[in-house]
């Protein structure tokens, strides 16, 4: 526990239980006492926390006055990164939002959320003025599809999908038992059962063209069945067939990706003169083959052979078509 989490919990435990002993401090902290002297020092003394020692009760407490049932919010006490992140992107998509059926919902919800960033010194409109919350490849889905996947989804009836598959430039109607919606890298996906396929399928929900509830009940599966079939691999157009990819990365780029979680069971070292070695789990190619691409030359497949050789031909791809306008520009 870091030491801005520390001031976080004692503020926390302070509001909530009001009278907190030297010794549940220590407990729930789990540092020293000469630790803890410091951390209220430095609460008292540079952020201004009123707390204050009840001989009485041989506790500490934030000190009130008679008019006030609470102490104010601490003043310069701030979120933690995750409280931040998750605070404002709730506010930003909430500001975004479509009207619908939560309309009357949301507003309070809404005004909540602002109120918990409008604690402290600095203003909920000043907050979101400085700080942002960017989405990047976010692709629109059509409006009133949401209320329809919702409804079957959580009435567990079947739903009749048109579904435009850009692999192959293809639309194609399927009939499937919704089973949950996941919302990954921005962008939505419904997975389900395709009766169709007899086999568990993610779609994406902005490549969704028509969609029609049906008067069915849809086919149940267990969330084991689900995570095996999708969550085994990288990313999440995964399957029950894993293989390990081995990545070396140069030392310049090993900087950014050791900080980095590609896949939760990755496997991870630094070799002695700074490259940094991945390992990790996936089932089909295209998505890890297109985030490899991302770092060009300063990264290396090492291994299985199938995955190098996929990167050799989309490579080469690259090559040619740059070639071809290199020849194109100097024949003019």
């Amino acid at each position: 526990m870091d030491r801005t989490e520390r001031f976080h919990l004692i503020d926390q435990m302070l509001q909530n239980q009001r009278f907190v002993t030297r010794d549940q401090f220590l407990e729930t902290l789990e540092v020293s006492l000469a630790t803890f002297k410091r951390d209220l020092e430095y609460l008292r003394d540079r952020l201004g926390a009123p707390i204050v020692w009840d001989r009485e009760r041989r506790a500490y407490t934030y000190e009130r006055s008679e008019s006030d049932d609470a102490p104010s919010p601490l003043p310069g006490l701030w979120f933690n990164t995750a409280e931040i992140q998750a605070l404002l992107t709730m506010n930003a998509w909430l500001e975004n939002l479509q009207p619908g059926l939560l309309s009357e919902h949301i507003q309070p919800l809404q005004a909540r959320i602002r109120a918990l960033l409008d604690r402290g010194d600095h203003s909920v409109d000043e907050l979101t003025r400085r700080i942002r919350i960017l989405t990047r490849s976010r692709r629109s889905e059509h409006p009133d599809f949401f209320p329809l996947l919702i409804q079957a989804l959580l009435n567990r009836k079947r739903l009749c999908i048109r579904h435009f598959h850009r692999a192959r430039g293809e639309t194609s109607e399927r009939e499937v038992s919704p089973q949950r919606l996941t919302f990954y890298r921005d962008n939505w996906y419904l997975d389900c059962w395709c009766h169709r396929r007899e086999a568990i399928r993610s779609f994406a929900v902005d490549a969704i063209e028509s969609l029609e509830l049906l008067p069915v009940g849809a086919r149940e599966l267990a969330d084991e069945e689900l995570d095996r079939e999708l969550g085994g691999g990288y990313g999440i157009f995964s399957g029950r067939e894993r293989r390990w990819a081995l990545l070396r990365f140069s030392p310049e780029q090993a900087r950014w990706v050791a900080r980095e979680e590609w896949h939760p069971e990755q496997e991870a070292e630094f070799e002695a003169d700074g490259h940094y070695r991945l390992r990790l789990p996936y089932s089909q190619e295209p998505e890890l083959v297109m985030d490899i691409l991302r770092y060009g030359a300063a990264v290396e497949v090492l291994e299985p052979e199938s995955l190098r050789q996929r990167l050799r031909e989309e490579i080469e791809r690259m090559r040619q078509l740059y070639a071809e306008q290199a020849d194109n520009n100097t024949s003019k």
